[in-house]
């Protein structure tokens, strides 16, 4: 039984791997851009004259801005005249022409709302013959931090922790964000205006929408003042956020604050959007990985939402459907999923959804003797957690009783971070330097064969 919950266990982990190798941003841009001569080809079909410009800029932010950032300087050298990329602590890189700052994530600080600033000063200065090239990664929307007069800094921090807090998901969370900033929901692709932008993306959303990627920055934005009224409606937020957001949103609801850059504005007729690393392509790189080990595998979806713990429990009972009657696919069985749950948090612990998604399941796999489950950010960082997530497999129960754990109780005051650490199953990989949201992972031993009883002949 040790040994065979020893392979799951470091298979589950092999997997994970070839999906965070797949997701590597700066083998991400190498995929998507070429040059050839003087023509930067991007995708498939965008191609750019470079002697058409008197300038390259590059600029973004996000986790995995910085080997984004790196890859177009091994691309195009001193074409580039001047870049500056705001990432995460810890996520920097050293570079030769681009600068890197480093800011917190995911409430965001002050040295974000300067590299935002700084951002938006060298685009407001970029021309009509300027190629403007952005690296824009998970976790942009924290790291470029651009309040608008009167909103501060400090009310976006304390808005960002109360929507959090309560659960809701990114769209909710950029729908308000976007209204309340001069680097989201287009406005970045404003101030370029007329520069030619090609944004590059590493999607972390379900859908790859590029509206959504960071707060869609140099993307037509599609929610409305109205709608970032709702949300803050819909958790009870109108008492409770900042003053000063308050009367922005009200402002914008009623004609008094413009509105973000909407689809069939002039100003993204030079725009070029461009998905270069995603979700469904990590799951990918897992299924194969999990092919060649030997397993039977499946992508279940790249979309998985809503509530963790109600996630938790469908996985685990296609985990035992797998057990019990080879459905939906045979034993050995890889169940592969991703996207990115929310957790309403309502205890005092410390953890993530990956962490919570795991000790939701910790009672449920200890009826499961041949399966182990694994759910970890590709970011490295689930949470405010240095742990990307954890494993669950059906020994967690009894192992966290002999160490007097009662796994409920961390539950309910959602600790799941320090219920794994005194178990010894999180998952530390670091700073991954990528986002492309959630991996879980489910694995089904094949099934043992045992030898049928033989009665002696001496009975």
């Amino acid at each position: 039984m040790r040994e065979r919950l020893q392979k799951l266990r470091s298979d589950a982990y092999d997997i994970f791997l070839a999906c965070l190798k797949a997701a590597d941003p700066q083998e991400a841009v190498k995929r998507f851009a070429r040059l050839r001569e003087d023509e930067l080809e991007v995708g498939k079909g965008l191609r750019f004259k470079l002697s058409d410009y008197d300038r390259i800029l590059v600029v973004g932010a996000g986790k995995g801005s910085a080997p984004m950032a790196k890859a177009l300087e091994d691309l195009l050298g001193d074409r580039i005249e001047v870049g500056l990329i705001c990432v995460k602590h810890r996520h920097g890189l050293p570079l030769k022409t681009i600068r890197i700052v480093e800011a917190a994530h995911p409430v965001p600080d002050a040295a974000g709302e300067r590299a935002a600033a700084e951002i938006l000063s060298l685009l407001r200065n970029a021309g009509e013959r300027d190629l403007v090239i952005s690296c824009i990664s998970g976790g942009g929307s924290a790291l470029l931090p651009g309040p608008i007069r009167p909103v501060t800094l400090q009310d976006k921090q304390e808005l960002v922790r109360l929507l959090l807090k309560v659960g809701a998901d990114i769209h909710e969370i950029n729908a308000v964000r976007k209204h309340l900033s001069f680097t989201k929901g287009g406005s970045l692709m404003r101030a370029a205006y007329p520069a030619t932008v090609i944004n590059l993306m590493l999607s972390d959303v379900i859908g790859d929408d590029p509206d959504t990627i960071a707060s869609g920055p140099f993307a037509p934005d599609r929610s409305t003042f109205g709608d970032a009224q709702e949300v803050l409606q819909r958790y009870g937020l109108e008492d409770r956020a900042p003053a000063a957001i308050l009367q922005r949103v009200r402002d914008g609801v009623i004609g008094k604050a413009p509105e973000t850059p909407k689809p069939g504005d002039k100003i993204f007729e030079r725009a070029h959007n461009v998905i270069v690393g995603s979700n469904i392509l990590s799951l990918k790189a897992g299924k194969a990985r999990a092919e060649e080990l030997g397993y039977h595998a499946l992508i279940l979806s790249s979309s998985i939402e809503g509530d963790t713990r109600q996630a938790a429990l469908a996985h685990a009972a296609i985990a035992r459907e797998i057990e019990a009657t080879d459905n939906p696919i045979p034993r050995p069985a890889c169940v592969l999923s991703g996207g990115e749950t929310t957790v309403v948090v309502r205890g005092a612990g410390l953890g993530g959804r990956n962490q919570e998604f795991a000790l939701s399941l910790v009672r449920r796999a200890a009826e499961l003797s041949d399966t182990v489950f694994l759910s970890a950010g590709s970011d490295g960082a689930d949470g405010p957690t240095d742990a990307a997530g954890a494993l669950v497999d059906c020994s967690s129960l009894s192992r966290a009783r002999h160490l007097g754990l009662d796994p409920e109780s961390y539950l309910r005051d959602n600790d799941s971070h320090h219920f794994f650490a005194k178990l010894g199953d999180l998952i530390i990989t670091g700073p991954t330097r990528t986002n492309v949201m959630d991996v879980r992972i489910v694995l089904v031993a094949e099934r043992e064969i045992r030898e049928p009883f033989r009665p002696s002949e001496d009975l």
